[in-house]
């Protein structure tokens, strides 16, 4: 493809855009021959077409260095996509990465309220001037929040993050986000607050693991700040990621104080929503989990964050949900199951498996050793842990994968379900479907 109405289009924002048109030109290269062909359909109607990447240009990449980045603590020899760091805006609203605005310029200003690209996800980490430059290294990095301030003003709905670094930005450094926060960025739609993951192959000396006590520091911290954000705002704006709650054995809110769960996909509120898919007090998954660097090597991720979003038909999934991958025996469907999860999973699943009162199912915790570090969550679960794990268990049970841990039918590691000892099923990341996965008795949605 060439051209779509004599124009060449940057990303799948841009192309869906002039697709939808009634009136169509496409200059395509066919054969070593260039061709014109002109299409005339409905407004809206799909072309027909498929494409293979979000963004047709080059990925704009990340010119800051971290010391949390999650990428600088990737062990050597993965597929070499999973060492791009992006920056990209485009990619923050077809997907829900995050991005600093440290590239952002006065053109992807325009671009984004012309063509309402919202909402958008801004890592914010402290409105501090010098901690921001400081933590993102980066001499940008305070003054780029300028751009988060243009963005509210012509009403882009954002959603903000804090990568809660230990010695670095919590303490007293975090309370003077928050009241910057509530004092330049009232509109934020959200304020997601995340521990900082390590790795083993981490190598930033001022890098450290959260005690529990801070843990729970920062739990009560949140939760004084959601009752100032009340009374200020009229809601609760900051919350926490789960893993804090998980990681102080403090129990989660009640579902009512995530407020429609608009961070869901970045862990805030899982567990809640999990447990009132399985108990059947939804009827439908809160969202589709497209799992970590979902975005890489090509292929759009499933799950893109809203219906209006110009790319949302075009997601792709690595495998089929509840397929057994493999030319092994399929166990029988009345076997004894095993559900494989992460070991922050584990804590969550177990106790709802639990509740069903049937001595045939198990939860499976498999610890991270690939990573390493404080590496709990069920989307970073790789082949070679889970082939360590299921190699103890017998053979002819039921072993059900939840498919966040695979992108385009691979781990991170670059294995794939064939690789492991025994068959597994994969089925979507949701109580619903692990309920369905289990056999056990539907449930009336709650009205």
């Amino acid at each position: 493809m060439l051209s779509v109405n004599g124009t060449v289009p940057r990303d799948i924002i841009e192309w869906r855009f002039a697709a939808d048109d009634a009136e169509v030109s496409l200059d395509v290269l066919r054969g070593g021959l260039e061709v014109t062909i002109e299409i005339e359909k409905r407004a809206g109607e799909p072309l027909g077409a498929e494409v293979s990447s979000a963004v047709f240009d080059r990925v704009r990449t990340c010119d800051n260095h971290c010391e949390f980045c999650f990428i600088y603590q990737l062990p050597k020899g993965l597929r070499r996509s999973l060492y791009l760091k992006d920056d990209d805006y485009r990619l923050s609203f077809l997907y829900g990465n995050f991005t600093t605005l440290t590239r952002f310029t006065e053109a992807d200003l325009e671009r984004v309220v012309t063509e309402r690209l919202s909402p958008l996800n801004v890592s914010i980490h402290a409105t501090d001037p010098e901690v921001r430059n400081r933590m993102l290294k980066n001499p940008r990095g305070g003054m780029s929040l300028r751009w988060l301030r243009a963005l509210l003003d012509h009403g882009i709905a954002v959603r903000g993050q804090v990568v809660l670094c230990p010695g670095v930005n919590d303490s007293e450094v975090f309370e003077r986000t928050m009241a910057g926060v509530l004092d330049q960025y009232p509109e934020l739609e959200s304020v997601a607050v995340v521990p900082l993951g390590l790795s083993r192959f981490n190598a930033e000396s001022a890098m450290r693991l959260h005690t529990v006590a801070e843990a729970r520091a920062m739990v009560h911290a949140i939760t004084e700040w959601q009752q100032v954000f009340l009374r200020t705002l009229g809601r609760r704006m900051v919350f926490a990621a789960d893993e804090y709650y998980l990681m102080a054995g403090l129990p989660f809110p009640e579902a009512a104080e995530y407020e429609g769960f608009h961070m869901h996909e970045d862990g805030i509120g899982m567990a809640r929503t999990f447990e009132a898919e399985f108990r059947g007090e939804a009827s439908a998954p809160t969202g589709v989990q497209s799992g970590f660097f979902a975005w890489v090597d090509g292929a759009p991720a499933a799950g893109y964050r809203a219906p209006r979003n110009p790319a949302g038909d075009t997601g792709l999934r690595g495998s089929s949900p509840g397929e057994t991958v493999g030319l092994q025996l399929t166990p029988r469907r009345d076997a004894p199951i095993g559900v494989l999860t992460g070991v922050f999973g584990a804590q969550v699943i177990g106790p709802l498996v639990q509740s069903l009162g049937r001595a045939d199912i198990r939860v499976i915790p498999v610890p991270n050793e690939f990573f390493g570090g404080n590496t709990s969550v069920t989307g970073l679960m790789v082949g070679a842990d889970i082939a360590r794990v299921l190699s103890d268990e017998p053979a002819g049970h039921r072993y059900l994968l939840p498919d966040v841990c695979l992108s385009e039918g691979r781990f991170l590691d670059g294995t794939t379900i064939t690789d492991l000892p025994h068959p597994v099923e994969v089925v979507p990341t949701d109580g619903i479907a692990l309920r369905r996965a289990l056999g056990a008795p539907s449930l009336e949605p709650v009205a």
